[in-house]
C-alpha cells in the first residue's frame, strides 16, 4: 500500500485538545443515558463519517436509493447544509437548491419518486416523514450525514472512510479533519472504505483492514467511483451526452467545490489531453466573478476544449447562472458519479441492507 500523505495544522493542537474534550464529554453523556437517543419503529439507515466531508456520502446514499426503491418507499432526510430556509422542508420537483441544499436537490432531481426532506432536527424530520399525509407510506428512511447526530439511534449505521485520507492517520479538528476520535468508528455496523483506486490489490485492502482494526461485529467493504456519460449542464444548448472515453483529444477545465477533489483530478488526467483546475471550498456558492474567472481560464485552453463540473456543483451553478448561449456554457458538462463495490462485495452488501429493512418494516409487508 502506497504511503498516504495529507496536511495537518499541528500548531493548532491546543484547540484540537479542547475540541476533543468537548466531543468526548458529549459522547459520554449519550453513553451514560444523560442525553437521550431515540429509536423509531421504522428502518432508519445512517450514512455518515468521522471526518469533515470528502468520503462520498451522496453517491453512497444514491446507491442505497437505487437498491431499496425497487422494493420499498424510500425517504432521504438531510440537514440541508447552507440552505436559505429553516425547519422542516419536504422537497418538490421544482424546489430550488437554495431552499434544501445542493445535495438534497441533486437527489430529488435524479430520483423524483423518492421523498427528500431536510431538517436540522432529525427526530422531528423522521416524525414528520412517518406521520404527514404526504409521506406516511414511507418504508425506510436514509439519514444523510448523521453519524454525529446521536439524538437519533439509527437501526443501521454505515461509516464511510476515504481511502486517500484514512481515519487512523488523521487528527481531530482543527489540526486534522476528524469530527471525533478514531475509536468512535466502533459505533458503526458497516464500514465502507470509499474512493479506492479501481486497481487496488487484495494486499493493500488487507493492510487497510489491519489499520482500521475493526471489532468482529463490524462488516468491512471497499468501494470505488465509476464515472458515467457526461451531460450538458445547460440542456438548452442541445448538446448530446458524451462518454468519458471520448475526451482523449480534449483540453479540460475542471471546476469543483467539493470536499476532496484530488481523486477526480487524478482520474480525469489520463482520460483527457490536458487538465486545468479551478477549485473552490466545499459547498461553495458561485458568483458572477467566479464565472468570469472560469471564462478567462477556459478561453486560454487550446481547442477542442470543455469545462467539466460535478453534479453537486451543477446544482449551485445552474441556479445562479442563466443560459446565454456563450461558448463557455455550451461547453460545460456534468460528470455523474456512481459507487461500485470491489472484489465482488456488492451482493453481500446488498443482502445485509435488504435483510435489515425487510426485518424491520413497520407493517411487515415483505416476508
Amino acid at each position: 500500500m502506497e504511503s498516504v500523505r495529507f496536511s495537518t495544522h499541528k500548531w493548532l493542537s491546543p484547540l484540537s485538545w479542547l475540541y476533543g474534550l468537548g466531543v468526548n464529554v458529549r459522547n459520554e453523556l449519550f453513553d451514560m443515558g444523560w442525553l437521550k437517543s431515540v429509536s423509531f419503529p421504522i428502518p432508519v439507515i445512517n450514512i455518515g463519517n468521522l471526518t469533515v466531508g470528502g468520503t462520498g456520502k451522496t453517491p453512497h446514499t444514491e446507491y442505497l436509493i437505487r437498491l431499496l426503491s425497487r422494493e420499498f418507499r424510500v425517504a432521504v432526510l438531510s440537514r440541508g447544509y447552507r440552505r436559505e430556509s429553516s425547519g422542516y422542508v419536504l422537497a418538490k420537483p421544482d424546489t430550488p437548491a437554495s431552499q434544501i441544499g445542493d445535495e438534497p436537490w441533486q437527489m430529488k432531481q435524479k430520483f423524483p419518486e423518492v421523498y427528500v426532506a431536510v431538517d436540522a432536527n432529525r427526530r422531528r424530520g423522521i416524525t414528520r416523514l412517518m406521520h404527514d399525509r404526504e409521506t406516511h407510506d414511507v418504508d425506510v428512511i436514509l439519514l444523510d450525514d448523521a453519524y454525529q447526530h446521536r439524538y437519533v439511534k439509527a437501526g443501521l449505521n454505515i461509516l464511510l472512510v476515504n481511502w486517500h485520507r484514512p481515519i487512523h492517520l488523521d487528527r481531530l479538528l482543527p489540526v486534522g479533519r476528524l469530527r471525533e476520535p478514531f475509536r468512535n468508528r466502533n459505533r458503526a455496523d458497516i464500514v465502507v472504505v470509499s474512493k479506492c483506486p479501481r486497481d487496488v490489490s487484495l494486499m493493500d485492502m488487507h493492510v487497510m483492514q489491519n489499520h482500521l482494526a475493526l471489532p468482529p461485529f463490524q462488516d468491512l467493504f471497499f468501494s470505488a467511483f465509476r464515472y458515467n456519460n457526461l451531460r450538458p449542464l445547460f440542456p438548452e444548448a442541445g448538446a448530446p451526452s458524451i462518454t468519458p472515453e471520448s475526451l482523449r483529444e480534449t483540453n479540460v477545465l475542471l471546476v469543483s467545490g467539493i470536499g476532496c477533489p484530488k481523486q477526480m483530478e487524478n482520474e480525469l488526467k489520463p482520460l483527457v489531453k490536458s487538465l486545468k483546475t479551478l477549485t473552490f471550498p466545499d459547498h461553495h456558492g458561485y458568483t458572477a466573478s467566479n464565472v468570469k474567472w472560469a471564462e478567462n481560464l477556459f478561453s486560454r485552453l487550446p481547442e477542442p476544449r470543455m469545462v467539466i463540473t460535478t453534479e453537486k456543483d451543477a446544482a449551485r451553478i445552474a441556479e445562479k447562472v442563466s443560459y446565454d448561449g456563450s461558448e463557455l456554457q455550451r461547453s460545460t458538462y456534468v460528470l455523474p458519479v456512481e459507487v461500485a463495490f470491489l472484489q465482488d462485495q456488492q451482493e453481500t452488501f446488498n443482502k445485509k441492507i435488504l435483510s435489515y429493512v425487510r426485518t424491520n418494516l413497520r407493517n411487515r409487508k415483505v416476508d
